[in-house]
């Protein structure tokens, strides 16, 4: 589904852990990085795209989380001139998203990355709540910074600021703070593997 301008209804989800550290995920046989996120079906909300896609790519279930937020209205980001297939009859230039913020209320063991025949992600760990729009890939930096700076009040006010500062002028201007990530991680093994890669 694309809209007339070229873009692709899609999701976000920024999932907290409940000391407000974040999910950051490596796409699987590749070496980037990002928060889980998919396409909308044309018979979707966008909560329950968002739903099918925390299973589909996390292993969680309704009952695992507890949503926080979501951004207003979409935010865009448009695709590389690379990976944009042309010959397609409806030519995607980019994603349109809403972010949602939720908050991990399962254990850690209720992740599973393997449960399609095609696994998004092989690994993941928990990162500080700014350190993503730094190491994410240049084309979505500017969405990830809007969507973050809109869910870090919410972030804020359930786990303090100390866990989740307000953004710094540097954010702010839409740019990025330079956050090492946490060294807790967490992996599950993709099916047929034995381990993550």
């Amino acid at each position: 589904m694309i809209d007339p301008d070229g873009f692709r209804p899609n999701v976000g989800i920024v999932l907290m852990h409940p000391d407000g550290r974040l999910f950051w995920a490596r796409r699987i046989r590749r070496d980037g990085w990002q928060f889980p996120q998919g396409g909308m079906n044309t018979d979707e909300t966008p909560l329950e795209a968002m739903f099918r896609e925390l299973r589909e790519e996390t292993g969680l279930l309704p009952e695992h989380v507890e949503v926080l937020g979501a951004t207003p209205g979409w935010l865009r980001y448009r695709l590389p001139q690379r990976a944009i297939r042309r010959n397609d009859r409806l030519v995607c230039i980019g994603q349109k998203q809403v972010w949602f913020l939720l908050r991990l209320t399962g254990q850690e063991s209720d992740l599973r990355l393997d449960l399609t025949d095609k696994p998004e992600f092989d690994h993941w760990r928990w990162v500080d709540f700014w350190y993503p729009l730094e190491h994410v890939v240049i084309f979505k930096r500017g969405v990830y910074t809007s969507a973050l700076r809109h869910l870090a009040p919410v972030a804020q006010r359930l786990v303090g600021a100390q866990a989740v500062p307000l953004p710094g002028p540097e954010v702010r201007g839409h740019g990025w703070n330079r956050q090492r990530p946490r060294t807790r991680s967490g992996q599950a093994p993709v099916r047929g593997d034995g381990g993550s890669r």
